[in-house]
């Protein structure tokens, strides 16, 4: 089975009021179930590169191999969440 990382996903941009009360700062630790409070729309934004980061992937869009920036998908309220690979020690 492959390498299974944990991943912390990061509101670092906001711009207008997110209706579920996110904002810069909140984050959340992901390892094998969903996060609790997290709107569900933005979480299946990020799912697919949130799955990738778990498994060892690397995004060739991003700068950096551990980490992916992803915005959630109200047009009107944008927030952009940072998905950050947590290496082990």
């Amino acid at each position: 089975m492959a390498d299974r990382y944990t991943v912390k996903a990061k509101v670092i941009s906001q711009k207008g009021n997110c209706v579920y009360g996110h904002k810069v700062g909140d984050e959340w630790v992901i390892s094998r179930t969903t996060p609790a409070g997290i709107c569900m729309s933005a979480f299946n934004s990020f799912f697919p590169d949130l799955r990738a980061l778990m498994f060892g992937g690397i995004l060739p869009w991003s700068d950096d191999p551990d980490a992916v920036t992803v915005a959630c998908p109200d047009a009107e309220n944008p927030l952009v969440f940072e998905l950050r690979r947590i290496r082990k020690e």
